[in-house]
């Protein structure tokens, strides 16, 4: 939860998004929330661990994102996993379903955020790793940590 540019607040972060996916192209869109809802966002209250983004009828829509009920909410408070509606123009949506269709690419959510007071969320386009590819980004990863580790302790 870091302050990006002082306007900007993360609410989630999808680490296992870069673990398991090849990211390429990111988008930043709007996600159509109720009042309770925006109000658990807020408290952080969000997870979309196994959340994907579908297109349907020239629509976007996240599945499977987990926003918990608000706590002062009571009966206007709405199913926790239910099909949120992304808010991406005309054109980003027709680009991203031709990629999704034709490439084998996917969409996924890679982060939550508050900007100017309003909830968004940054989606990627996404093409999946395999086993060997996630060995190897574990291993560089564990490589210029350690080279990070010996540059400090060798200062």
């Amino acid at each position: 939860m870091a302050e990006r540019n002082g306007k900007e607040k993360t609410v989630a972060l999808n680490r296992r998004a870069s673990h398991d996916y090849f990211l390429e192209e990111k988008y930043e869109c709007g996600i159509a929330l109720t009042g309770t809802e925006i109000k658990s966002v807020r408290d952080g209250k969000v997870q979309f661990k196994d959340a994907y983004i579908s297109i349907h009828k020239g629509e976007a829509w996240i599945k499977g994102m987990h926003i918990s009920p608000y706590k002062y909410g009571s009966f206007f408070n709405v199913d926790e996993e239910r099909d949120r509606k992304l808010l991406l123009h005309k054109y980003e949506i027709r680009k991203l379903h031709d990629k999704v269709r034709l490439k084998g690419y996917t969409l996924v959510p890679t982060r939550m955020y508050l900007k100017d007071g309003r909830a968004k969320m940054e989606i990627a386009l996404a093409k999946g790793k395999n086993l060997y590819d996630k060995r190897e980004s574990d291993k560089l990863r564990d490589a210029r940590r350690e080279m990070e580790k010996a540059m400090k302790f060798h200062r």
